[in-house]
């Protein structure tokens, strides 16, 4: 019945680790859960795996605001669903494209609308959610017309009282204030807990539809993910086998250029590394990189191939590094091997100055829709906490100063010291903001906004 559940992945929002959410689930045993995160997928598939652990059906999809104001809950009825929902994002993130008020025409996602912005038609996909404490809002003739479309809405944000005043204490980081300059929408209600489902339920004893509309959209949503294969671009050519014959081709070049042309161990160790390569399916990430460094080298850059890459011949004879295996004795089973099955990964490093000409080529040469930055979580981190903290409980600069750099045990012992100290210690871990990795490129076979 809760369609609607908040983890710390709503940054400054939600209170909730996502092992926490799905626990609480099972000890109340819950049979379906749904994550809602505000404005993203980020732990969707982290979820999948520990709801599917502990015998929980996952749904999934994204709750999309437009800064504090609730337009709308999106869940995806399936995978093709997080791709509906990605996409209105990215327009919004890339390309400064409004998010709708009104839904999308959705094919694969199931829209939750608030009381506060009901569309005066709504389509088939196309719900109003309801609140425990909106109940007696039913009887008034302007909703009596919904009652067929409306379904159960509880959210989940919090745990208890304490994770409540956490949540304020986020909020207020978020907007940059002092804890009584909050305004009352800008955070949850205090009752956004998870309870029982049969005292849930009760609160809608008198509204069966509602119950049974609930129902029925969880049973119609069903989030499946294959975790077991590389969603990585598959094909450097169109194909698996014109990517072996393709590698093949330039592997034997590349190694009468190294070698010259009767360097019998240099042969066998190229014929067994293209076995294993061929076997694993790895040919096109070899022919990726090789298309990246052939690129560089064309624009007179310089570059370094490091790592356990170094490792392989083949690499090598493709110029993706500089290093003879053979001289230095390397064996290729440290980088690849019949036993791994996720794909191989080469470090790469070229000039600052050179890096962006880089990228843009990658880009365009694979797609847009294919290629992206790797994200990263920053969290909230100890210096910091006590600063952000201290802040919303309004101390001034000179003890943020001291909070931050002095050991707790040398705090004043005053009660809002205490209290940072107690709250500060409770956002240790948690994501404060998302951030770019250094150097980290995903280049996908799918469109990436299906993931």
């Amino acid at each position: 019945m809760y369609l609607n559940c908040h983890s710390f992945h709503s940054l400054r929002y939600g209170t909730l680790s996502l092992e926490t959410l799905v626990a609480r689930a099972r000890a109340l045993d819950i049979a379906a859960l749904a994550l809602t995160d505000i404005n993203t997928v980020t732990g969707i598939y982290d979820f999948t795996r520990a709801c599917l652990k502990v015998g929980i059906k996952p749904i999934v999809g994204m709750e999309i605001r437009n800064d504090d104001r609730l337009l709308y809950i999106g869940l995806a009825k399936k995978q093709s669903g997080i791709g509906e929902l990605c996409r209105l994002l990215t327009a919004r993130n890339c390309d400064s494209i409004a998010l709708p008020t009104i839904a999308p025409d959705f094919a694969e996602v199931t829209v939750i609308y608030p009381l506060a912005n009901v569309p005066p038609e709504l389509k088939a996909h196309e719900y109003v959610g309801v609140r425990p404490s909106e109940v007696n809002l039913l009887i008034r003739p302007e909703w009596k017309r919904y009652l067929e479309r409306m379904l159960i809405l509880s959210p989940v944000t919090v745990s208890n009282k304490t994770e409540h005043n956490l949540h304020r204490i986020l909020r207020a980081i978020d907007r940059n204030v002092i804890l009584s300059k909050l305004e009352p929408h800008e955070v949850c209600a205090i009752g956004e807990t998870m309870e029982p489902v049969d005292k849930l339920l009760e609160v809608y004893r008198d509204y069966p539809q509602l119950i049974a509309n609930t129902v029925m959209v969880m049973e119609g949503c069903s989030f499946e993910f294959d975790f077991t294969t590389p969603k990585n671009k598959k094909y450097y050519t169109d194909s698996r086998q014109g990517d072996a014959t393709f590698l093949t081709g330039l592997a034997r070049a590349g190694l009468k250029k190294r070698y010259g042309e009767n360097h019998v161990a240099a042969r066998e160790r190229m014929e067994k590394e293209l076995k294993v390569i061929d076997e694993l399916g790895f040919s096109g990430y070899f022919l990726i990189t090789w298309d990246i460094i052939r690129y560089s080298n064309s624009m007179g850059f310089m570059h370094i191939g490091r790592g356990s890459g170094a490792n392989s011949i083949i690499a090598y004879c493709l110029g993706i590094t500089d290093i003879c295996p053979l001289e230095l004795d390397l064996y290729f089973e440290r980088f690849l091997n019949l036993n791994r099955k996720t794909p191989p990964d080469f470090d790469i490093d070229w000039s600052w100055q050179d890096r962006d000409t880089i990228l843009e080529y990658i880009f365009d040469r694979y797609g847009k829709d294919h290629v992206a930055f790797c994200g990263t979580n920053v969290e909230f981190k100890y210096r910091s906490i006590f600063r952000e903290v201290g802040k919303v409980f309004g101390l001034p600069k000179e003890e943020l100063d001291a909070l931050a750099t002095q050991s707790v045990d040398m705090h004043d012992d005053s009660s809002v010291v205490k209290l940072v100290q107690k709250y500060g210690k409770m956002l240790e871990k948690y994501p404060n903001q998302r951030s770019m990795h250094s150097c980290g490129i995903l280049i996908s076979e799918e469109p990436i906004t299906d993931y």
